[in-house]
């Protein structure tokens, strides 16, 4: 497998290697930037969160890469593409450490990989699993092009989660593209 790299104005994505661990250890210990992201978890348990990310890689062939912030080399959060067994469609989702909120670092790294899905996928239709609570997300997701499909359900031991479906087609994705309208 060719490992990807992914290059947009201000980030690298590259896949997850043991150095981006603290930093992805102490993500998912913040309780607000994890709320929506099934909730805080201790280092332990991060870690088998952080090998699923890259044992789906091996297996898969995708998952969420490691957001770089090319002017400093920081590791700043996961995005990409991502669909555990049961999951309600080929999503790609985002989560960014809470001291990077507020740069658009999820739009621009989302729209790097929702076009990487399609091509290299060769997907023809991503989703976004948004916590109805989450306007953030949302409006990541309505920046994208993305529009509100409905509820949804998620896997075990999600599935009381409240959770709704934003998406859209290749199509749509790429006539946005074409006309320049992505981001806005």
């Amino acid at each position: 497998m060719t490992e990807p790299v992914l290059e947009t104005p201000r980030l690298i994505l590259r896949l997850p290697v043991r150095d981006d661990f603290d930093a992805w250890a102490d993500f998912m210990a913040d309780a607000e930037a994890a709320r929506f992201l099934g909730g805080a978890q201790p280092r332990a348990i991060a870690f088998r969160t952080f090998l699923s990310m890259a044992g789906s890689w091996r297996i898969l062939g995708f998952s969420m890469f490691s957001v770089i912030e090319k002017a400093t080399g920081r590791w700043v959060g996961r995005l990409g593409p991502w669909m555990p067994e049961g999951w309600p469609g080929t999503e790609v989702g985002w989560g960014i450490a809470r001291e990077h909120w507020g740069k658009g670092y999820a739009t621009e790294g989302a729209a790097a990989t929702i076009d990487w899905a399609f091509d290299a996928l060769g997907w023809t239709e991503v989703i976004h699993t948004i916590d109805p609570a989450n306007t953030a997300s949302q409006m990541v997701a309505q920046k994208l092009g993305s529009t509100l499909r409905g509820p949804g359900r998620l896997p075990p031991p999600h599935e009381n989660a409240p959770v709704e479906v934003w998406g859209q087609t290749r199509e749509r994705w790429r006539a946005r593209r074409e006309s320049g309208a992505e981001g806005r």
